[in-house]
């Protein structure tokens, strides 16, 4: 099989910029061409565009361009932060969207990734292992935007014949990059706390339970999907549920106290509290483990570990680099 072309599209944030590492390892600097609509660091390791990927021309230019393949569209605006500027969410997550869809059309590109998220769920649904076709009744605009999304996705597979896969991500945990402005970025912020030995103050109430993936996982969860043969994959299914961990801000403060006994943590739910409580406490992912063999490999203890190492890793690199300039 020849290596694709892969164009990762909003590449700078918090999924993209490991993602494309992840990548360029596997396919070669040369076959994964990072953008985004500002410069990144990804640029010194290899091909970067800048791209406002509401720009179908500048989009339509850099498919020719570098003769791509395939894309992974992971521009958007999260949760919290969509709820500042609903009209500006739907904006940039549809239409660039829509953009990718054309453009993915016209140059009949092999495949198309399209990150979806447990926001497509609310408050109606069953809150325990929620099935893969519950009805989807969001309560933010970045939960319609996904919804829209999947649906345009399926849209485009069944009238034109495309290949495009989607996962729904639940809240994701990383040392490599910030969160992103979403109502899980709790679960990234008290790491950064805890290794940096201050206290945190939570934005959500102590049993707020929600399902969420550590980043490892979820790249490989992306990256398997994308290699699945097609007639392996359900073709009703629009977006495969994605499950991992789920835990209370509690219980994720107890974990890490096993690492770092003397964290502490405060508990100050604001207004993202309420769009946690319409979002599922934990995902029924059985098609996903059937139809292409997902198993997440990180539990809840294992995670603390590894984020901790990672991060002090991290600041202590920080740290040797501002006195060697000093």
């Amino acid at each position: 099989m020849n290596k694709p072309v892969v164009l990762i599209t909003g590449a700078g944030g918090q999924i993209g910029s490991v993602l494309t590492e992840r990548l360029r390892l596997k396919w070669g600097k040369e076959n994964v061409i990072a953008s985004d609509i500002r410069w990144s660091p990804l640029a010194k390791e290899g091909s970067f565009e800048i791209l406002d990927a509401l720009d179908i021309k500048r989009l339509d230019d850099i498919v020719i361009t570098h003769k791509v393949t395939r894309i992974y569209h992971l521009v958007a605006i999260l949760s919290a932060n969509g709820e500042k500027d609903p009209l500006r969410t739907w904006d940039i997550n549809m239409n660039s969207w829509l953009n990718v869809l054309e453009t993915a059309k016209k140059h009949q590109l092999e495949r198309v990734f399209y990150p979806s998220s447990i926001a497509v769920f609310g408050p109606h649904n069953e809150r325990v292992q929620t099935p893969q076709n519950s009805n989807l009744n969001p309560t933010t605009v970045y939960g319609l935007s996904k919804v829209a999304g999947e649906n345009w996705a399926t849209y485009y597979n069944s009238k034109f014949g495309m290949d495009i896969r989607s996962l729904r991500f639940p809240g994701l945990i990383s040392y490599q990059s910030p969160a992103g402005g979403g109502t899980t970025d709790y679960a990234v912020d008290i790491f950064h706390k805890a290794v940096l030995s201050e206290p945190f103050a939570c934005f959500l109430k102590n049993d707020t339970r929600l399902p969420m993936l550590y980043m490892d996982d979820a790249l490989r969860a992306t990256i398997e999907l994308m290699q699945v043969h097609p007639t392996k994959l359900n073709p009703a299914i629009s977006s495969y549920n994605l499950g991992g961990l789920n835990f209370t801000p509690k219980e994720l403060t107890s974990a890490i106290q096993k690492v770092i006994p003397t964290f502490k943590a405060t508990y100050e739910p604001d207004s993202r509290q309420v769009i946690a409580d319409s979002w599922p406490d934990s995902i029924n992912d059985s098609d996903a483990q059937n139809d292409w063999n997902w198993k997440p490999q990180f539990d809840l203890d294992k995670m603390c570990v590894t984020m901790i190492e990672e991060l002090k890793k991290k600041y202590s690199a920080q740290m040797s680099d501002s006195i060697a300039k000093a």
